[in-house]
């Protein structure tokens, strides 16, 4: 027999042929019948289309006998009852109908934030209680056009809070819904991933390991399949499965019914097929929620106290914003913390009067409350976190829990997964080497599952016939690929002739490495469906692949020797120990898969061993099974990076963040993808396990080293190969005792116990275990590294412009009760304090002025330097130590500047004349009380928004940007404020071992940023080769929104001080004229005060960053 390949391009498949002949068999045809024959289960259908669909049933059963009773039908009257065939499974047009006609199979809601709870949130918060109380005032003081203006701003902030809310809500929910668990289903011939709540009766499901069981299910295929239905039963230990049983008592309790899979049980091993026999509250832990919701009302109509003192804790904690992310409850908080200094000055002005309370007094007290209070920081905030959810959904990373959105920015470490995360996860065979036969090289494949895209070449390739040595070598080799192997690889215009699919499409289900290995027994015309079908085999047991000892076998009846074959299939270095060849022969073993490793492919140890049929109950203990094996071969998977993977890891390098690779892969072959994408340097070589500052690390040797001895290391490797779910858990404990923050990935079920311990869990979207989506906090869609730098940037931005417009309304606070405090001295003739300004106009400041410009601070773009700056203290939260002396410095300067404009109407051009009763309406003695607060909200309006502009970068002039000169360009000069916050390197730019041990405390050298929104100015301003450039109108126009916003407030002053009624009646001042000049000249005066300020900022970062350059200079 010879071994040739061939090539074709008309469309069929290249075969490699094994036949006497040596003519190539045309490939067989493909059918989705391999849905379930494809991986060898026992009802396999037969060429000639038989399939248990077409069996007569022994049991006729309705649809209410097969959803109550299904554990007593066997399989062909279920699938009589369901009307379904499951060789087919449901067509999408039937599936669409049972599901319009029963529902979605959710779970009816739960508690949830209703209509009225968020309606009792806009009523309930401190604004609105201040609000009523100042509008039940104004009435009864007799003051309705004040009052009915309080009663409209009260309206319109309950209904415009409302309407945020609300569609912030629906976001969340819309968002959650992209995260909602999915399950595979077999539905017109075709296996299809849909989401769990599209499931009906009838459907077809495939179960895997990791998977919650999305329905109750009637099994009818099952291979080593154990549940874990701790939920419903209690049963600590999984429950195994068995297709083939039908019981005959109906009243058998749910742990006893091994032929049925429950909603909400979790797949702990093996695999399976089953019918849908119950959806939604049909479902068995449907029933118990039922009975759970049954037995709340039941509780609570016998106990009406406590019934309402729960519904009454509850309706305040979500109206008081106590029920959210941390960030949310810690403003909530906040605003609470302000409402009682609201509070206390009220006293202080009442005191002021000697506790004569009139109603001057009254609405004085009041004035100082309403001006303490940040009116818009709460729904400024829920529409900043709903945009930033949205930035997020769009970047493919779904948020899972609120929390971790302002918890991702701060990230300081990434351990990532290597397959499908760096890299594409389209594995494709590249090498093989076969006992007897030699090496083979596959070239040119543009396909990943197309077997015919490509070229097969042998190297010393040894002639013979079927019966030689060298043909059973490459048959076993083959076999052992196809056969050990749970996917499926399908050409869909075989499928169905009325099928509109494009020719030659390929469709795969499985995992990247077993589908990259089908296709290669594929190209040799060696599929699993042929073998299956023309050997008459069958798969009798399986040992599933485990990552602790990282292999799995799968054994098969072999008919045409009555015997029984035991294929096995894993990591080269846990095979070799259970071969039976010399030690020399594993020697040259491994040094071919160490060849393949440094090559950067995946290197899969192929072994089998023939067994009597008698052996067949010891073989299932896979003790027994795996042993005393005959080499196979070894086949080298290739998976290239992602292209965007190097520039994300290289941003994140820059970003201060270090990037860990944690796989189960060879240390040759992560070593080289690690090479590859930037994580560690080209230079850098594995080295020794004993070495203190390894690039490289086997799993093995990281985890045979104490905690002592791990945190004796400079730095934790940034490659570990062979990784177990053990040694994640251990490398995040690493990181946390470094004060290291860190984000890891996962996608299996034992990586669970990793994503929860790490301040942020990410798992897969595709190829995750629904085990690990719900352990993680955030899941990304596509599975690609890149998404999760994008998350880091968009966690950034949001922790950014949260400090901005926090800023921006608490400058406004400050100034504003300054200025009232010290107004409390200016005395009219009836010895009565005189607002500096009226209620309404600090309403109008507060709410019509500000808002706009805070929810436009909410949008602000990302800075240019977001992913340039070392993460950020999460220790220190929203409230730094520079935002809290910047709303001192800038609130302090406003209200000062205010007053100095009060001061100079009324005793610069009023002769300090302050009239009589000039709080309440116009006299003829309040012109110049009436000019001086027309001219005291204009500085208030026009410095909040001179603020607005301001505040978009903490430390970088409004008036300037940053140049590069052209000399910085060639010359490669990158400087960093800062290095990362814990003993963690930002980069990899070097060998670990050229890198000392550093005795600095952490955040030691943070000064240099404080700030988080510092732009470049702030890190550009340490290098010479950096310029400024006038660029004013760039920075005003770069966020639309906020430009418009303040456009339209400079402008609105005007018609609100000249409008005849609307400036003396409701606002309590009048038109003005040279006040104008003051109003000019303060707002210019708090311009310089702000430029002035950040640059002192920007001088004393520059001083430090220098010390800070010398020491590591010394160093």
């Amino acid at each position: 027999m010879g071994i040739t390949s061939t090539n074709n391009t008309d469309g069929k498949l290249s075969s490699v042929s094994l036949a006497d002949d040596g003519v190539n068999e045309p490939p067989i045809k493909l059918r989705l019948v391999a849905a379930t024959d494809d991986n060898g289960f026992d009802h396999r259908i037969s060429k000639d289309h038989a399939a248990i669909g077409s069996i007569e049933p022994t049991t006729h059963a309705s649809v209410d006998d097969v959803c109550e009773l299904a554990h007593t039908i066997d399989v062909a009257g279920v699938t009589a009852g369901v009307k379904v065939n499951i060789e087919h499974g449901l067509s999408a047009t039937e599936a669409a109908t049972r599901l319009a006609a029963n529902g979605p199979n959710k779970l009816e809601d739960g508690e949830k934030i209703t209509i009225w709870q968020i309606l009792l949130r806009q009523v309930s918060n401190s604004l609105t209680i201040v609000l009523l109380i100042t509008m039940v005032l104004s009435f009864s003081l007799h003051d309705f056009i004040e009052g009915a203006v309080i009663t409209a701003v009260i309206l319109l902030n309950i209904i415009v809070g409302f309407v945020q809310d609300y569609r912030a809500e629906q976001t969340i929910l819309s968002l959650q819904a992209l995260s909602a668990p999915t399950c595979k289903v077999l539905r017109d011939s075709q296996v299809q991933v849909v989401k769990a709540e599209a499931l009906v009766m009838g459907d077809v499901v495939r179960l895997a390991i990791g998977d919650v069981v999305p329905a109750d299910l009637r099994l009818f295929e099952s291979v080593n399949l154990t549940t874990d239905e701790a939920l419903l039963t209690g049963e600590s230990l999984p429950v195994a499965k068995s297709s083939q049983a039908v019981l005959t008592d109906a009243d058998v309790p749910i742990g006893d019914r091994m032929n049925m899979a429950y909603c909400a049980s979790l797949v702990a091993q093996g695999r399976g097929l089953g019918i849908v026999t119950a959806t939604a509250m049909n479902t068995e832990v449907g029933k118990i929620a039922a009975l759970l919701q049954g037995k709340t009302k039941h509780d609570a109509s016998s106990s009406m106290p406590a019934r309402l003192l729960h519904h009454f804790v509850t309706g305040l904690k979500h109206a008081l914003g106590l029920v959210g992310s941390p960030l949310q409850i810690r403003l909530s908080k906040f605003a609470l913390l302000l409402f009682g200094v609201a509070i206390v000055l009220a006293v202080i002005v009442f005191s002021a009067a000697k506790w004569q309370v009139e109603d001057e007094v009254l609405i004085y007290g009041i004035c100082v409350a309403v001006a303490v209070i940040p009116e818009s920081l709460i729904a400024v905030l829920t529409l900043t976190i709903a945009v930033g959810t949205k930035a997020m959904a769009k970047s493919n990373v779904v948020v899972r829990r609120m929390a971790s959105l302002e918890a991702v920015g701060g990230v300081t470490n990434i351990c990532s997964d290597k397959t499908g995360t760096l890299t594409q996860g389209k594995m494709i065979a590249r090498k093989g080497v076969v006992p007897g036969v030699g090496e083979f090289v596959i070239s040119d494949t543009t396909h990943p599952l197309d077997p015919s895209s490509g070229n097969v070449r042998f190297e010393n390739t040894v002639e013979g016939d079927v019966n030689s040595a060298s043909g059973k070598a490459l048959r076993l080799f083959l076999d052992i690929i196809s056969l050990c192997n749970l996917s499926s690889v399908q050409r869909s215009d075989k499928l169905d002739d009325d099928t509109a699919v494009p020719p030659q499409q390929w469709r795969a289900v499985g995992e990247p490495t077993e589908i990259a290995l089908q296709v290669l027994a594929l190209r040799f015309d060696h599929g699993k469906v042929k073998i299956l079908l023309e050997n008459n085999r069958k798969l009798l047991h399986e040992h599933a692949f485990d990552s602790a000892i990282k292999r799995m076998t799968m054994i098969y009846s072999n008919p045409a020797t009555s015997t029984i074959d035991v294929f096995t299939k894993g990591a080269t270095e846990v095979i070799l120990p259970i071969l039976t060849c010399s030690e020399e022969e594993k020697l040259r073993i491994n040094a071919d898969a160490e060849g393949m490793a440094q090559q950067g492919l995946r290197v899969l140890c192929l072994a089998h061993k023939t067994a009597s049929i008698n052996d067949l109950d010891a073989l299932a203990d896979r003790s027994v099974a795996e042993t005393t094996l005959t080499f196979a071969g070894l086949v080298g998977l290739y998976d290239p990076p992602r292209v965007e993977t190097a520039g994300a890891v290289r941003k994140c390098q820059q970003a201060g963040i270090t990037v860990h690779m944690l796989t189960g892969d060879h240390i040759g072959t992560a070593t080289a993808i690690a090479i590859d994408v930037g994580i560690i340097a080209a230079k850098a070589t594995r080295l020794d396990s004993g070495t203190k500052h390894p690039d490289a690390m086997l799993a093995s040797d990281f985890d045979k080293l104490t905690n002592a001895e791990v945190d004796a290391l400079d730095r934790l490797p940034l490659v570990v190969a062979r990784c177990s779910p053990d040694t994640k858990v251990r490398m995040v404990e690493a990181l946390h005792r470094r004060d290291a923050f860190c984000a890891m990935t996962g996608d299996g079920v034992n990586d669970s116990p990793a994503l929860k311990r790490a301040d942020v869990g990410i798992a897969m979207g595709l190829n995750g275990s629904d085990v690990a989506k719900q352990a993680a906090d955030l899941v990304l869609v596509d599975d690609d590294f890149a998404s999760i730098v994008r998350a880091v940037e968009e966690g950034r931005r949001l922790f950014d412009n949260i400090q901005k417009f926090l800023l921006h309304l608490l400058t406004s606070n400050i100034a504003q009760v300054l200025l009232l405090l010290i107004g409390l001295a200016f005395k009219d003739s009836s010895s009565a304090s005189i607002f500096p300004l009226s209620p309404l106009e600090i309403l109008w400041a507060n709410l019509v002025t500000s808002s706009p410009l805070a929810l436009g601070l909410g949008l602000e773009p990302a800075s240019s330097d977001i992913m340039a700056r070392p993460p950020r203290s999460l220790r220190a939260g929203v409230f730094t130590k520079e935002l809290i002396v910047d709303k001192m410095v800038y609130g302090t300067a406003m209200g000062s500047l205010c007053l100095v404009a009060f001061v100079a109407v009324v005793y610069g051009g009023g002769n300090g004349e302050l009239g009589e009763d000039c709080n309440q309406d116009w006299n003829g003695s309040c012109s110049v009380v009436f000019r001086a607060r027309a001219t005291v909200f204009a500085v208030l309006s026009w410095t909040l928004l001179v603020t607005a502009w301001e505040v978009r970068d903490f430390d970088e002039s409004l008036f300037f940007g940053v140049g590069v000169k052209p000399d910085a360009v060639s010359s490669g000069v990158e400087l960093k404020a800062v290095p990362v916050p814990s003993r963690e390197t930002p980069t990899s730019t070097a060998p670990a071992t050229a890198l000392p041990k550093q005795p600095v405390p952490t955040r030691t050298l943070t000064a240099t940023t404080t700030s988080s929104t510092s732009t470049s100015s702030t890190v550009a301003a340490t290098s010479p080769n950096k310029v400024r450039n006038f660029a004013l109108f760039d920075k005003l126009y770069a966020n639309v929104f906020l430009f418009w916003a303040c456009i339209t407030g400079f402008l609105v002053v005007f018609p609100l001080i000249y409008l005849p009624q609307v400036n003396r009646v409701v606002f309590k001042h009048g038109g003005i004229g040279w006040e104008w000049g003051v109003v000019v000249g303060c707002t210019v005066g708090y311009v310089v005060v702000v430029e002035t300020w950040k640059g002192i900022k920007r001088w004393r970062k520059r001083a430090v960053a220098r010390r800070v350059r010398g020491e590591m200079g010394s160093v």
